[in-house]
């Protein structure tokens, strides 16, 4: 048995004194529908709602052992690393100081206050990321305090690979497959070693989100590289550089192994797991669930175990998930429609209208000494093609439209 197989079955059975293993549940549901035994283990149900505690309170252990005197730890996170940091910066009784971007939800902040209590102060330090990742170093070197990285570090690492040492003894044998969610890589390297070490024949999948894929895109460089561009909606994972000490883990996987999926379809998931199975699933936590539509012709008839690393969701953002989840499935459409300024062009546009399309936003815009007038207009319906009918009577009828839901540029100001 290798060094880091004890020490992550210590630290697995050190966690058992602040939290209980996490369940491991088969859902019926998801098994029906892609013909396979399929499990989830069910991170989203951690104390702080997230694995994240499992890597901090780890290396916070680690680092009181080697010096029982240190007494400050220094963060930097706007959501899940910031609160598993808090949870057991209490459990310690240190003092732990969290920075986070002054753009974060005040769930969040709040939350983060709450599992911390008196042991925590937060600071909230620029609009973006970087600028307060910058800030909470440049402190933690001043303060002579510890650095707890959310992912690159091996402590961290080791203290998330007690994911897989649960799967393994709640399961009672090895796996066929183990669908993993990427961000930083400290979760998907702890497994991918744990595993690779225990049950070499379990197959891994990993799953990035398309606007944050910086595994594929490491994996392309055969380096760590900075993503030009992220899409945060998938904030637990949406990183744009995987880091050095997981790549170093995940280097020798096959590229054909790493998935990414559309943001919008994770929507669609994270609706389908409420309504149909009441759990609640933050984008992230969502990713090994949506990426079974991609694998469904390998898992068929296997054992797969899907980890939901995360179910911190702020149901403000409720509204835009159904949003994007509806323009996915092309139940949702958003046009520029030329209106002509007469009396009864309303009635004559509404008379268009199929028995089941909706307006769910209608903006009119009247332009003086012109004959058109400008309408930003929003159409719900049930099934997509409905939408082939729509335009087709408008051209029919003479209405000049322009579809807008798939371009961005407008989008993001309009919609």
């Amino acid at each position: 048995m290798s060094d880091f197989l004890k020490r992550a079955r210590v630290a697995e059975q050190q966690m058992r004194a602040l939290f209980p293993a996490t369940p491991l549940q088969r859902n019926d549901h998801l098994s029906a529908l892609y013909g396979a035994d399929i499990w989830l283990k069910r991170e989203d149900l951690s104390p702080v709602r997230s694995y994240k505690i499992r890597g901090a309170l780890n290396a916070m252990g680690k680092a009181l052992a080697a010096d029982p005197s240190r007494d400050l730890f220094v963060c930097a996170s706007a959501g899940n690393h910031a609160q598993g940091v808090a949870y057991t910066s209490r459990h310690f009784g240190v003092r732990g100081v969290i920075f986070m971007p002054v753009t974060t939800p005040q769930q969040k902040i709040e939350k983060t206050r709450i599992f911390g209590g008196d042991s925590i102060e937060i600071r909230l330090v620029g609009d973006y990321f970087d600028d307060t990742l910058k800030a909470a170093q440049e402190y933690c070197e001043a303060e002579g305090g510890h650095f707890l990285s959310p992912f690159d570090d091996a402590d961290v690492i080791e203290g998330q690979a007690s994911v897989a040492a649960e799967i393994v003894s709640q399961l009672g044998c090895a796996p066929d497959f183990v669908v993993l969610p990427v961000g930083g890589g400290g979760l998907s390297a702890g497994i991918t070693k744990y595993l690779g070490e225990t049950a070499p024949e379990t197959a891994l999948r990993y799953v990035e989100p398309v606007g944050g894929a910086s595994l594929q895109a490491a994996l392309g460089a055969g380096q760590p590289v900075t993503l030009a561009h992220v899409d945060n909606f998938v904030d637990g994972a949406a990183v744009a550089r995987i880091g050095a000490m997981t790549f170093d883990v995940l280097k020798d996987i096959n590229p054909a192994y790493v998935l990414s999926v559309p943001e919008d379809r994770i929507c669609l998931t994270i609706l389908d797991m409420l309504n149909v199975e009441g759990v609640v699933l933050e984008p992230a936590g969502a990713l090994s669930i949506d990426v079974l539509k991609d694998l469904q012709d390998d898992i068929r008839g296997k054992t797969v175990i899907c980890v939901t690393s995360g179910g911190n969701f702020d149901f403000e953002r409720l509204p835009d998930v159904k949003e994007r989840a509806q323009r996915f499935a092309g139940l949702k459409k958003y046009f520029l429609l030329r209106l002509p300024q007469r009396p009864g062009a309303l009635k004559d546009f509404l008379q268009i209208l199929g028995p089941d399309d909706n307006i769910a936003r209608f903006e009119y815009m009247k332009k003086s000494a012109r004959n058109f007038g400008s309408v930003l207009l929003g159409i719900e319906t049930n099934r997509p093609e409905n939408f082939d009918l729509l335009e087709k009577r408008l051209d029919e009828h003479g209405f000049a439209f322009s579809d807008i839901t798939d371009d961005d540029t407008i989008a993001e100001f309009v919609v």
